[in-house]
């Protein structure tokens, strides 16, 4: 180990092959380079050879509307509610198209296929809101709450949209049946379709003025029991014996034969297809989250919601199995009529076809033409009307379903938008959330929901605006399922839901049919729905919104760290796998914000980085995350300096997700602080480089001299500072540093003089691969003989290139042992005079004495003119070289332990980074390998 390297006695080697190869693994044994131990010992001059002799082991130091109070009456305000909305439009209108259509089966698969879908979504709603208080804001309050604000803000917007659109579909559905209304008094305003138009356009309107005013709890319960009314009224036509006017239009009453035939599909149109008349009757369903959208104006919604929406879903449920396939059109109607009552036949005439012919009624001509006005296929609108037993019944329940529905959805659209607005997750949306009055209605939001609804209602075709909410509302759902099943496999300690008949598979069941469901239904649509959703989420991502709701998300993460993190402690250490992670004494990270920027510069998305403070105040973790530095805070409190740094180095870190680097700040005011203070500094350099015990190993080692930290508008020199108030820190002037500028065509000047493992080429390449320095060439500058400098170039730029960092401009440095210029041996001198022992002419004993009091001051014989010359002549070659550097990157001197004075070593490394523009960062590795040119 025992080398002359560039004319000086030293333990130190310059870089080789060798020393790279044959150690695949870290600790594995290496040819040529000294040990960290062989390096501190003290050098004894043996027949002309330095050899190295123990030194004493270091110790380590220990480580230590419906607000009312019944709970009863709350869940019944949430039940109507939810029923007022899923009993829409769709039942009146278009389930008896769907029967004639789909059949009796498979319109059963059809309502089946969605109470599935809903019933599941309405266990997940169930349990996310009795999982802790629910607010305003509906379904986004439950997704964004539970998911994040990144899918939650995401969804709450398409859900928004949704309850828009479903306005516009109940509006059209009631402009429908007046249309009809008129249509059949010959009082048509222009066309069916422009009719459509203007009574939508005036109904939405009237609804915008009655949802401003407010809608009082009485009006609801009206509504409610004129549709149970229409029901009854229905269901007792059904059993009156058909008149002969009813026959004529098809209706028989209950039959066998007529059960039988409507219990296969009879597909007609383009819209003649399983998932066309599901997209068209999904809608119906969608009502189940009419109760959640109001949870602000619930007295208990923990309770409410569950009991309510699922008891709708139930309620509902019978009512459609009921009004369409068992005691409905398809049992009493047959699917093709003609209306005319000169169409009756004996019961077996010739050439008449078709069941009627059964019931004596020839219908053959119309149904051959397609040209038959009446039947389960043709007058679906107002059937219903025809089959009970007072028509303006049905047309009041009609009146009844469609408006409370179009009223809910006007009132649930803003309410959720709302809610997003709050959150400030978007831009500019901002204005529609302004509450006004006493309850802080969304006057603003009222109308762009007005704007949306008037723009579909102009589309006038109710067939098509269904399947636009079919595919938004399975997206809703989808994400609320998912809701459920991420909290429920995260093992959050804080998910803890009242309600217990869930089932996380169930859920993810949910979730899974809903989105294959989107694509059946219409591909496109949903492929639109899910562009939507991800542009917003990676809006959100981007901006980074400063909320923490405590999401499923962040219970995940940890659960992936954890995992992650204790199966890496069970995954042997490789050098291909090396990552510099710093533990960087920054003090208060703002008071060194040029050694916080260069170091997360290199770590950014790399690595771990931990700013270390022994300080008794918090608060500093808000002036990283405004800085866009990616790294931990911590802080620990310590009588004094050095061991509050030995308590960092032995507790930080997680596993193998702790630091290997100890980076601090060059103290600069070494020559006028205490002598104590000197010495816990030097002091903190051995303890950190040689590791404060076996099993934390030894550690890397990085020091920003004086021309880095004087980049930084604010350098402390004592780290310990009074206590500062965690806004203000958080919202002070961000100094700006060299590290956030662009770098430009500058240099990157490595001085790998002693091989130290590779760290002070790792640091600099990784530097180089970012942005800001990407433009800089690296240069590598290595020691060597002027006769020989071919020959070692070749070697170097050899090892390189082995280890494919991409440097190709290797300077080798002949004259690096010559002697100092004499005017900077004398400013070195001067540098140490004042701490000199002065100690040439006593005795042993009397320079004990004098040592033991003044342990920091440098005696004749450790002034080691050898070393000390050593780094005067480096700074002469930094200067020659490196003046305009963007950077230099060198190894700095080892201090032999008991033979180095805090104040000499202090002393060397003034010498070394003297009169240097350029930042430059002293690394000096542990001995160990971090570069590798094995690929196993």
């Amino acid at each position: 180990l025992c080398t002359r390297t560039f004319g000086y006695n030293t333990v130190d080697v310059v870089p080789a092959y060798d020393h790279y190869a044959n150690s695949k693994g870290v600790g594995d044994p290496r040819k040529g380079r000294p040990s960290l131990a062989d390096l501190h010992s003290i050098l004894k001059v043996t027949g002309g050879f330095a050899v190295p002799t123990a030194s004493p082991a270091s110790t380590g130091h220990a480580a230590g509307p419906c607000d009312v109070s019944v709970v009863g009456h709350c869940v019944s305000c949430l039940l109507i509610r939810c029923m007022l909305n899923i009993w829409g439009v769709i039942l009146y209108l278009r389930l008896p198209w769907i029967t004639a259509q789909a059949g009796i089966a498979l319109t059963w698969l059809i309502i089946l296929m969605s109470v599935t879908v809903t019933t599941i979504t309405g266990l997940s709603i169930s349990a996310i809101s009795t999982n802790g208080k629910v607010k305003s804001g509906g379904t986004y309050f439950l997704i964004s709450r539970s998911l994040g604000p990144e899918l939650g803000g995401s969804i709450g917007l398409i859900f928004a949209f949704a309850n828009a659109v479903a306005v516009a579909m109940h509006t059209v559905g009631f402009a429908e049946t007046v249309r009809d209304l008129l249509q059949e008094h010959n009082s048509l305003i222009v066309d069916p379709t422009n009719d459509i138009r203007i009574i939508g356009v005036i109904t939405v309107t009237v609804l915008l003025g009655i949802s401003l005013a407010g809608m009082e709890w009485e009006a609801k319960i009206l509504f409610f029991l004129v549709i149970l009314v229409s029901f009854i009224n229905y269901l007792v036509g059904t059993v009156i014996p058909a008149t002969a006017e009813k026959q004529a239009k098809g209706f028989f009453s209950y039959r066998a034969d007529i059960f039988a035939q409507n219990f296969v599909p009879n597909w007609r149109g383009p819209e003649g297809s399983f998932f066309g008349l599901f997209s068209i009757f999904f809608p119906s369903a969608t009502g189940i989250l009419a109760g959640a959208n109001i949870s602000g104006d619930l007295k208990d919604p923990a309770v409410a919601i569950p009991k309510g929406t699922l008891m709708a879903i139930f309620w509902t449920t019978v009512s459609y199995l009921v009004l369409s396939p068992c005691v409905s059109p398809g049992a009493c109607v047959v699917r093709d009529a003609s209306g005319s009552l000169n169409d009756t036949v004996a019961v077996g005439s010739p050439g008449c076809e078709g069941l009627a012919c059964r019931f004596g009624w020839n219908f053959t001509a119309c149904t051959q033409q397609q040209s038959c006005r009446y039947g389960l296929s043709n007058y679906y609108q107002v059937l219903m009307s025809m089959v009970s037993g007072f028509g303006p019944l049905i047309t009041a329940g009609i009146f009844g379903a469609t408006l409370s529905s179009a009223l809910a959805c006007l009132v649930s659209a803003p309410k959720v938008f709302q809610c997003l607005c709050k959150d400030q997750l978007y831009p500019l949306i901002g204005f529609f959330g302004k509450g006004y009055g006493r309850n802080s209605e969304p006057i603003r939001g009222y109308m762009l929901t007005y704007v949306i609804a008037i723009g579909f209602i102009l589309i006038a075709e109710l067939n098509a605006i269904a399947p636009i909410i079919s595919n938004f509302f399975l997206c809703s759902y989808a994400l609320i399922n998912f809701s459920c099943f991420h909290a429920s496999i995260t093992n959050s300690p804080g998910w803890r839901p009242s309600f217990r008949y869930y089932s996380k598979w169930a859920a993810l069941f949910g979730a899974a049919v809903s989105v294959v469901i989107m694509f059946l239904l219409t591909w496109w649509a949903a492929l639109i729905a899910f562009s939507v959703v991800i542009f917003l989420l990676g809006y959100v991502l981007y901006k980074k919104p400063d909320v923490n709701w405590g999401s499923s998300m962040q219970a995940s993460s940890y659960n992936m760290a954890l995992t992650y993190s204790v199966g890496l402690s069970e995954v042997d250490e490789h050098i291909k796998n090396y990552r510099p992670q710093c533990l960087v004494l920054t003090g208060p990270p703002n008071f060194r914000p040029a050694l916080v920027d260069f170091v997360g510069t290199f770590t950014k998305n790399l690595s771990l980085m931990l700013c270390g403070n022994v300080l008794i105040v918090n608060g500093h973790t808000k002036w990283l995350i405004k800085r866009k530095i990616k790294a931990f805070y911590t802080d620990v409190v310590a009588e004094d300096l050095r061991s509050g740094v030995q308590m960092l180095i032995q507790a930080a870190g997680l596993g193998k997700m702790r630091p290997n680097i100890l980076v601090l700040g060059y103290k600069r005011d070494w020559r006028t602080a205490s002598p104590q203070s000197l010495e816990d500094y030097v002091g903190i350099l051995q303890y950190g480089h040689a590791g404060s015990s076996p099993s934390r190993g030894h550690w890397h080692l990085a020091v920003a001299p004086q021309s880095l930290t004087a980049a930084a508008t604010c350098a402390a020199s004592n780290p310990l500072a009074p206590a500062v108030d965690p806004t203000t820190l958080a919202n002070e002037q961000q100094a700006s540093t060299i590290f956030q500028s662009q770098q430009g065509k500058k240099t990157i000047d490595i001085y790998w003089l002693f091989d130290d493992g590779g760290l002070t080429l790792l640091i600099p390449y990784l530097l180089g691969r970012k942005k800001r320095w990407g433009k800089c060439k690296i240069r590598v500058f290595v020691g060597g003989q002027i006769n020989r400098m071919d020959e070692e170039r070749k070697a170097i730029v050899s090892l390189l290139s082995k280890f494919r960092l991409g440097f190709h401009e290797v300077h080798i440095l002949p004259d690096i042992n010559q002697k100092p210029r004499p005017e900077h041996i004398k400013r070195f001198d001067e540098l140490i005079a004042p701490f000199r022992l002065n100690d040439g002419f006593k005795d042993e004993a009397t320079v004990n004495e004098m040592r033991q009091g003044c342990p920091w001051k440098i005696s004749d014989e450790e002034v080691d003119k050898n070393r000390s010359l050593r780094q005067v002549r480096l700074n002469e070659i930094l200067l020659d070289y490196s003046r305009d550097a963007a950077l230099i990157a060198i190894t700095p001197p080892i201090g032999r332990k008991g033979r180095c004075p805090s104040s000499l070593y202090m002393a060397w490394l003034e010498t070394l980074s003297q009169d240097l523009r350029p930042p430059i960062i002293l690394t000096r590795g542990n001995q160990e390998n971090v570069l590798t040119f094995y690929c196993q």
